[in-house]
């Protein structure tokens, strides 16, 4: 199945308008966290046990915190948000139709 006749089956518009909308919200989810002092519980963890004194960052990631350099933050939250939910999705599109010809025994 490629990416158009997914997008272009009607069963799977509510779905893609869904997840559209979430990429589309994420800035409103980084202001918000931001508002409100949120940090994540692994971090918070780490520092608590003293262990991001020793962390080392071996590979930083592609989108790293979910920035993009150069970007307003929030900005870099949607860009992120864009790039990993095309990723997901086309990963998963891919895996689906490897599988769908594997049991048409193509």
């Amino acid at each position: 199945m490629s990416v158009r006749s997914f997008a272009a089956d009607d069963s799977n518009r509510r779905p893609l308008a869904v997840i559209g909308a979430l990429v589309a919200a994420t800035p409103v989810f980084a202001w918000a966290a931001s508002q409100v002092g949120y940090a994540e519980p692994l971090d918070v963890a780490a520092e608590m046990t003293g262990a991001s004194a020793a962390a080392l960052s071996l590979n930083p990631g592609l989108l790293p915190d979910y920035t993009v350099p150069g970007l307003d933050p929030y900005v870099g939250t949607f860009v992120s948000a864009l790039v990993g939910t095309v990723l997901c999705l086309g990963l998963a599109l891919r895996v689906g139709a490897a599988l769908q010809l594997r049991e048409n025994g193509e």
